[in-house]
């Protein structure tokens, strides 16, 4: 079912993850077709809180959501080995 005031499709279990705090984050394409020039971006979404606080979204350029994935699996062996923050990875 789409979401209210949004025309877009359901968010499903392969393109989002629900957090330990509850907040779905969903990954999707993001694709806009202005005249001459289409826009594509990679449409990263974090849903409202469990007090049903309003999420925040972000669309990323391929290259960014490289970036982005890159320092968050870097985060993660940070936080895997147990080393503090801004120790090198």
């Amino acid at each position: 079912m789409a979401t209210a005031g949004h025309d877009r499709p359901p968010v499903g279990e392969s393109d989002s993850l629900v957090t330990a705090c509850g907040r779905r984050i969903a990954v999707r394409s993001l694709r806009l077709p202005p005249t001459g020039r289409p826009i594509r971006r990679i449409a990263l979404d974090v849903g409202r809180d469990q007090g049903g606080e309003p999420g925040v979204w972000a669309a990323l350029t391929a290259d960014e959501a490289r970036d982005l994935a890159h320092l968050l699996l870097a985060q993660a062996a940070v936080t895997e080995r147990g080393a503090e923050p801004g120790s090198q990875v």
